[in-house]
């Protein structure tokens, strides 16, 4: 896996099937990276326990604007995680998670982290199968938002 190099502002990795094991050790290399801004991992056949891994470093992450997870394979227990990221994160602008597994189930976690983030302005669930509930979740959290 290549070094995040601190001047870096841009990581793509798109289209690598990095796979789990393969989000941990990008969140590892994460850790300490204070420049990197946005991070392409679109189509890597990451599931939730790779969403697990970055979520816990992006949570506290202090210059990420854009996270592109499209076309994965994160599911409910994945959008869990990633929910700890809207409530603490303070920078993150946008972020993908079209075409992965969310569900209802997934949508009612991703609600309860906008509930209270205020920065985000950009949210992609598309094809998720998200269903009536978790659309009513999601609608609720943002007339809630504060």
């Amino acid at each position: 896996m290549k070094k995040i190099n601190s001047y870096e502002h841009i990581l793509l990795q798109a289209d690598n099937n990095i796979g789990d094991a393969g989000a941990k050790h990008l969140a590892d290399g994460l850790r300490n990276n204070t420049t990197l801004t946005e991070l392409n991992l679109i189509n890597n056949n990451i599931g939730d326990v790779g969403a697990m891994h970055l979520a816990y470093v992006l949570r506290n992450h202090t210059t990420l604007t854009t996270l592109n997870l499209g076309s994965n394979q994160i599911g409910p227990d994945g959008a869990y995680h990633l929910a700890y990221v809207l409530r603490n994160n303070t920078t993150l602008i946008t972020l993908n998670l079209g075409s992965n597994q969310i569900g209802p189930g997934g949508a009612y976690h991703l609600a309860l982290g906008l509930r209270t983030n205020t920065i985000l302005t950009t949210l992609n669930l598309n094809d998720n199968e998200i269903e009536e509930a978790g659309a009513q979740h999601l609608a609720d959290a943002l007339r809630n938002n504060t």
